[in-house]
């Protein structure tokens, strides 16, 4: 017979995790509205250059993820769980188009800088991994997450690797001078160092390190190593231009 807890019983809802889930929500939304602020959310103060109908569709679509990410955290600190799976069928179609705009935006970004010898801080056949390998995690993330959906402490904790997938754009955004002089290697490491905080926060609340930081991690780090290898080599090289034109 389980035990009933008796009025005036505090009950432990773990703080913790709506705190960590709570911050990494707003953190991510936060760097990404800074960091496209003048070309995208704020471009009219700006008077940046006009946007592509297609940047427009993945500046809206990654907004709904960001948005819906939000709102799911919301909903399961206030004990709506019912909604929250009812809105799983939204996130899911959302994060099928961030895959997909994502992608589009990728190759003809590319393509752009390549055709039209636009200037750009990497050649595109060399940048173009970096934003695909995003793509990879999040698509990873996500899968895994919709699969443990019924693992709540799987699932929210892949949910959050996958919201970290994305950010690096973000962070390469961001109006700092350390970020504008940074080579990849250095915004990776930022990146990763978001996933440090998270996990080493999770570890230090529940008194143990979670098996999704280890794993998530170590791909999250060993895609990162695999782009940094891989993306100047000619067989890349030759892939990339192929997909290109």
């Amino acid at each position: 017979m389980s035990a009933t807890p008796s009025v005036g019983t505090k009950v432990n809802r773990a703080p913790s995790d709506r705190r960590l889930y709570a911050g990494v929500a707003i953190g991510t939304a936060l760097i990404v509205f800074i960091g496209f602020a003048q070309t995208y959310y704020l471009k009219v103060l700006f008077k940046t250059p006009q946007l592509s109908l297609l940047l427009h569709i993945h500046g809206l679509v990654m907004t709904a993820w960001l948005v819906l990410f939000f709102v799911q955290v919301r909903l399961v600190a206030v004990h709506r769980t019912h909604l929250h799976r009812r809105l799983g069928i939204v996130g899911a179609v959302i994060a099928a188009l961030v895959l997909v705009v994502g992608t589009m935006v990728a190759l003809s970004q590319g393509h752009l800088y390549l055709m039209e010898n636009e200037i750009s801080s990497e050649p595109p056949l060399v940048f173009l991994p970096v934003p695909l390998g995003f793509l990879l995690l999040f698509a990873t993330f996500v899968t895994a997450a919709l699969s443990l959906r019924r693992r709540a402490d799987y699932h929210k904790r892949l949910m959050v690797l996958s919201c970290l997938s994305i950010l690096p754009p973000g962070i390469d955004r961001l109006p700092l001078d350390f970020i504008h002089i940074a080579d990849r290697l250095t915004l990776f490491g930022v990146n990763d160092l978001c996933i440090v905080i998270c996990a080493a926060y999770d570890a230090f609340k529940n008194r143990r390190l979670h098996p999704v930081w280890v794993w998530g991690g170590a791909i999250f780090v060993g895609l990162q190593i695999l782009t940094l290898m891989m993306r100047n080599t000619p067989t890349w090289l030759r892939i990339a231009e192929r997909m290109l034109k």
